[in-house]
């Protein structure tokens, strides 16, 4: 695998020598940010050897690297995920070949199902902490020294600093931004009632199927951490409403404005952090 990101570098690298400080992934019904991204290079994961392709609804499979407010990015336009079949080091690969780009910062989103009862569809929730429990870790085999420790220390996984900025951006536009912790459960189902009584028993405030890995592996690789979910729906049991995936894209959608704020505001305060 570790070739295998190699092999994605050079590729990119012989079509463009942007260097970016954050590394961006965006979450279901969240893709059209990158709209918002002044392009520098615009590389289809299918064009780039070895490397997986995103097939989850509303995910379009692309890095864009460019800037949002002078702020060097690369963006994923469209996340991999183990529900998908894909195995864990490949899930993990987009990290590794942001991190190996230069990246220094991994700035997460994605969307949630609301489980604590002050969530509603449509909140920003800044994520402090998570649970996986019931995932596969993915560091799972071999330890590359050069990567990381064998056993890296997960106490402060989201970074404090850039959890603080994320907060202050949304007070900019007068956006309360609560935060939370979030759960990671493999899908592709949504959860079951019961399960969600057990992720709010286990302290979990929000529930998904991402994120978590590519947490994991970013503080492994040495990068500053951060995350921010939309809550997209509320979870099962709580809603009476049937959950779809067709819900948390046009939630997705709706609140792209309040997103797009949000994001852009807080990348540009962390340019010289």
């Amino acid at each position: 695998m570790k070739e295998n990101v190699k092999n994605c570098i050079r590729y990119i690298r012989s079509i463009t020598d942007f260097v970016p400080k954050i590394g961006l992934i965006l979450g279901s019904g969240l893709g059209d940010y990158g709209e918002k991204i002044q392009v520098e290079a615009e590389i289809p994961y299918a064009d780039i050897p070895g490397f997986p392709v995103s097939t989850a609804p509303g995910h379009r499979g692309r890095f864009l690297m460019g800037y949002v407010e002078d702020v060097p990015v690369i963006c994923m336009q469209g996340r991999l995920h183990y529900y998908e079949g894909y195995s864990m080091e490949q899930v993990l690969m987009p990290v590794r070949v942001m991190r190996g780009l230069g990246a220094d910062i991994l700035f997460l989103t994605n969307a949630a199902g609301g489980i604590r009862p002050s969530f509603y569809p449509g909140d920003l929730v800044v994520i402090y902490d998570h649970i996986s429990l019931f995932g596969v870790n993915p560091l799972i085999g071999p330890n590359d020294d050069e990567d990381g420790v064998r056993f890296p220390d997960m106490t402060k996984v989201y970074d404090r600093k850039l959890c603080e900025i994320i907060a202050k951006a949304g007070l900019k536009h007068d956006i309360y931004i609560q935060s939370g912790v979030y759960m990671q459960l493999t899908g592709p189902s949504f959860e079951t009632p019961a399960e969600i009584r057990l992720c709010r028993t286990l302290g979990a405030d929000l529930v998904g199927m991402s994120t978590v890995p590519e947490a994991i592996a970013g503080r492994h690789l040495g990068m500053r951490v951060c995350a921010i979910s939309l809550v997209t729906n509320l979870a099962a049991g709580i809603s009476p409403a049937p959950l779809s995936s067709e819900e948390v894209n046009e939630m997705g959608r709706q609140a792209a404005p309040l997103f797009t704020s949000v994001v852009t505001t807080a990348i540009s305060m962390m340019k010289d952090i």
